[in-house]
């Protein structure tokens, strides 16, 4: 495999073009991504072109609708799953929050959902509520030392009672990689569903999820270059299960039944400008010429080669401090792009010294609140988090360990 041509990468987005963006280096992706061409491309069109109904018979509303159908049709097959299966909302959060209610309705008293304490708020919070109807919330705990999943730590919290078990991908601010096909079939063996929050990972390489197995994956655009739009997989048996959610008359199509919202009409239509960006990665460094999950696993690799070199010499530099914790793994096999680290005062001043060298970051807690606590980080002190994804250079790392030494 080459490697990734970051010029033709950076060339890709906008952003990099922008005046008032020069000299700024990114390390709060895992906040949310610069946007691609393609995607603003395909939103100012249908916002000049398309910005009527769509599915009507004249010709701008048919376009409209086609371009909606197009976007729903790339991004599941590039996922691996089926049409039906895919759905768009207006956030990964509120997509949680109408699953935990059709789960809500579905399940009995007495019956249970196991979730996790390394989640983003938004992956635990809509699940922990359902207590309040009854249903017994087992809570799989982390390593206090390491922020660790342990699956051996999942097997005694599984019974015959047991329904759903919902962890992600990888934590926002642990950062290490979950295995996900593992977890899956203790699950399923225990006769349990799954749901992944894959809103951390996604960013750094838009996972197979048909291969991968679990019965939801979610994860939000606006994170993997694209608009605005939470997008939920829902394998056919359990949403042939789920009670609708939608209108009533909607209960028979599948992509209408877990969003009750109208649609954004032209966010999802520009969300197939994300499967126009792989293409493009794919096409330009020689990838597959068919398949769209062999083009996307092929894109992957690419993704993940330049970002792991990238990121083990920040992992190396923070991890030699004796002034910080680092949060999560010290090896960039092991874990995404997002670098938390516990400083033992508040991370938001330093996050604002570290802008005045170029580096734009984060600090607080990140909705992490109870990931932070289990690890004996102060939530109000919260972490600096520094994330980037595969269109960073490694002249922005050397700002980055620069910027570092002068405000550490």
């Amino acid at each position: 495999m080459s490697p990734l041509d970051i010029d033709f990468v950076r060339n890709q987005f906008p952003a990099f073009s922008e005046p008032s963006l020069q000299g700024q280096a990114f390390f709060e992706n895992a906040g949310g991504s610069y946007t691609c061409g393609q995607v603003i491309d395909r939103l100012t069109r249908f916002y000049t072109q398309r910005k009527v109904q769509p599915y009507a018979p004249y010709e701008a509303s048919r376009l409209a609708g086609e371009e909606m159908d197009e976007a729903r049709r790339r991004m599941a097959a590039l996922l691996g799953v089926a049409t039906e299966e895919l759905s768009f909302g207006p956030s990964t959060t509120q997509n949680t929050y109408v699953l935990a209610r059709a789960f809500g309705q579905w399940m009995q008293p007495g019956e249970a959902i196991v979730v996790t304490n390394q989640d983003h708020e938004a992956n635990s919070g809509p699940w922990r509520r359902l207590a309040d109807q009854g249903i017994e919330l087992r809570e799989w705990k982390i390593n206090p030392a390491t922020g660790h999943l342990n699956p051996e730590d999942l097997e005694p919290l599984l019974d015959e009672s047991v329904r759903l078990v919902c962890f992600p991908h990888c934590s926002n601010v642990v950062g290490e990689i979950n295995p996900v096909t593992e977890i899956t079939a203790m699950a399923h063996a225990a006769g349990a569903f799954v749901c992944v929050d894959g809103v951390s990972f996604a960013p750094h390489g838009f996972p197979d999820v048909g291969e991968l197995g679990p019965d939801i994956y979610l994860f939000s655009a606006y994170k993997t270059f694209g608009p605005h739009q939470g997008l939920m997989v829902i394998r056919k048996a359990l949403g042939d299960l789920l009670p609708n959610q939608g209108h009533y008359f909607n209960a028979g199509e599948p992509g209408k039944r877990f969003t009750p919202a109208g649609p954004d009409h032209a966010q999802v239509a520009a969300c197939a400008g994300m499967a126009d960006y792989f293409d493009a990665l794919c096409d330009h460094h020689g990838g597959p010429a068919e398949g769209a999950t062999a083009r996307a696993a092929y894109v992957n690799g690419l993704v993940r080669q330049h970002e792991s070199r990238l990121l083990q010499p920040l992992l190396d530099a923070v991890a030699a401090r004796n002034d910080l914790r680092l949060i999560g793994p010290a090896r960039a096999e092991q874990r995404a792009p997002t670098v938390a680290l516990a400083l033992g005062r508040p991370a938001e001043p330093v996050a604002a010294a570290l802008a005045e060298h170029g580096i734009m970051a984060g600090g607080g807690d990140f909705y992490a609140v109870r990931a932070l606590e289990a690890m004996g980080v102060d939530p109000a002190q919260g972490v600096l988090r520094l994330s980037f994804t595969h269109y960073t250079t490694q002249a922005e790392i050397d700002q980055l360990l620069n910027a570092l030494d002068r405000v550490l």
